[in-house]
């Protein structure tokens, strides 16, 4: 009954969330992500800051042309500015990009997911990179990668990666159930051990290390696209330091679900203190909520109708046949202290049973708890075919702007206009190996209520990122917000300022100003 104490209050005491506005603004970036069928999944970008100035870059996977890296300077608060790099990370067969500091420097790496080798980028600094698959003995096969999702586990000093594959391109039968075999690496003193198979596998498209029922230990989700496995359904493995990896099964609650799974986003919609994750689909969106928290069991239910965001068909343009949703993220685009979602959507090609007129979602969450689309309001209801996608704030203006990376067209950009609300910012800081705290949970209190974000990296349809973490204020003037950080040790609640940067480490908030 928790879960629903608001939708039951009167809805016209429940003002109407405020809808941002948005302007195209690619700030010079063109780049598109090409090719024809071995890239007709994939296409999510990397953001980051490779530069030193604390603004996201982004890196954008061109499939069968070269990646490309655009460094930011756009001025704080004002119209987008992007430069090309030369970075070393020009590969071609990119098809998805994942910032992770994977050897403790300091400095970000890149995990460039490929139509072949997949390739580990060591950052040197000022947006370079270096291929590092041998300096770190990474030993990657000649797959269809197409998901990505890495933790470090319990006293590791090295991070734990998953992969996972698409169809297997030598197979000489009919595509249906050619799945290649997915892989989980464990690093150790500087390198990776041979690679342990999550079997059966069933053509993955997105995956995400996530403590689901809070117990301090994560498992690793994976989305899967029937469209080609046979027999499947999505997967939940457990990961016990120094086990082999072993999938939860039905005797101990997960749920059979069997959609054409793309992306993963994860956000603490309920408030109930674990994360609720949206599965993208073709037509078949999902909202998933833990039934009941206390009992450690996954067992989920499916709320999407009920909060409004099935998200199953194009809301204009004329095109009433089903949706192909790839991209999702949470991101409080209005600043009033509600997680909203973002979708990036396309057709596979031209699939004659989808919307080939298919805009991207902006779905902003209400005080009820409900979502209302906005896109068309926004001015993002893009038609282009859509894959990947980023929620972040480019300008460092408080405001969020989005992302769509697009097939055989140019990635599109909005430029939030302002900010319709305070917000605080924050980026979390470790010594040692796992130096941007990935597992760590950050708390953010607001009166009775504590809602808890995952600090993960994995997810989305492709692509992720790494950097500021955005809260939304509403019109408070400041936020309580305290760390769990990995290890499960609780760091002390800290009062932040409205309007604020900060860096916050086990001992201390610094602000940082732009």
């Amino acid at each position: 009954m928790k879960l629903w104490v608001l939708a039951l209050l009167p809805s016209a005491a429940l003002a109407e969330p405020a809808v941002p506005v948005f302007l195209a603004d690619t700030g010079g970036i063109s780049a598109a992500y090409e090719g024809d069928y071995y890239f007709m999944v994939g296409g999510g970008p990397a953001v980051f800051d490779c530069s030193g100035d604390r603004k996201p870059d982004l890196y954008v996977p061109g499939g069968a042309a070269a990646g490309s890296l655009w460094v930011n300077e756009s001025p704080v608060g004002g119209a987008f500015a992007f430069g090309r790099a030369t970075s070393g990370a020009e590969l071609a067969d990119v098809t998805g990009a994942y910032p992770l500091d994977i050897d403790g420097d300091g400095v970000l790496d890149l995990v460039l997911l490929r139509l072949g080798q997949t390739q580990l980028m060591r950052g040197l600094g000022g947006c370079r990179f270096e291929a590092a698959n041998d300096l770190w003995r990474f030993k990657a096969p000649e797959d269809w990668t197409t998901a990505f999702a890495a933790t470090f586990e319990s006293g590791a000093d090295w991070p734990t990666l998953a992969f996972g594959a698409y169809i297997d391109r030598e197979a000489s039968t009919f595509p249906w159930g050619t799945c290649t075999e997915n892989l989980l690496y464990r690093g150790a003193a500087g390198r990776f051990d041979e690679a342990l198979p999550l079997a059966p596998s069933y053509c993955a498209l997105s995956m995400l290390f996530t403590d689901w029922n809070g117990s301090g230990l994560p498992s690793l989700r994976v989305s899967n696209d029937r469209e080609y496995y046979k027999g499947g359904q999505e997967q939940m493995w457990h990961l016990e330091p120094g086990a082999p990896p072993r999938l939860w099964t039905e005797d101990e609650g997960w749920a059979r679900l069997r959609i054409w799974g793309m992306g993963i986003a994860s956000a603490d919609v309920t408030g109930d203190g674990v994360p609720d994750y949206f599965l993208t689909s073709m037509a078949d969106n999902k909202l998933q909520v833990l039934k009941d928290p206390a009992a450690g069991v996954p067992i989920y239910l499916d709320v999407a109708g009920k909060r409004g965001v099935t998200a199953h068909r194009p809301y204009v343009g004329g095109d009433v046949r089903p949706s192909t949703a790839w991209h999702a993220e949470f991101g409080d685009v209005n600043n009033d202290g509600l997680a909203d979602l973002y979708v990036v959507k396309g057709n596979v090609a031209e699939m004659p049973d989808f919307a080939w007129l298919d805009p991207n979602n902006l779905l902003l969450q209400g005080a009820d708890g409900a979502f209302q689309e906005v896109g068309d309001r926004a001015g993002v209801a893009s038609m282009k075919v859509g894959r990947g996608g980023a929620v972040a704030d480019f300008n460092l203006d408080g405001a969020l702007d989005l992302v769509a990376v697009n097939r055989w067209e140019a990635v599109e950009i909005w430029r939030q206009e302002a900010a319709l609300g305070s917000f605080v910012q924050v980026a979390l800081h470790l010594p040692g190996a796992n130096r941007d705290a990935i597992g760590a949970v950050l708390e953010v209190r607001r009166g009775d209520r504590v809602e808890r974000r995952e600090v993960t990296v994995g997810g989305g349809h492709a692509g992720g990122q790494l950097g500021w973490r955005h809260i939304g204020l509403a019109d408070a003037q400041a936020v309580d917000v305290r760390v769990i950080w990995p290890g499960g040790v609780a760091g002390d609640w800290l009062t932040l300022e409205a309007g604020g940067f900060y860096d916050v480490t086990p001992e201390a908030a610094t602000e940082w100003r732009p």
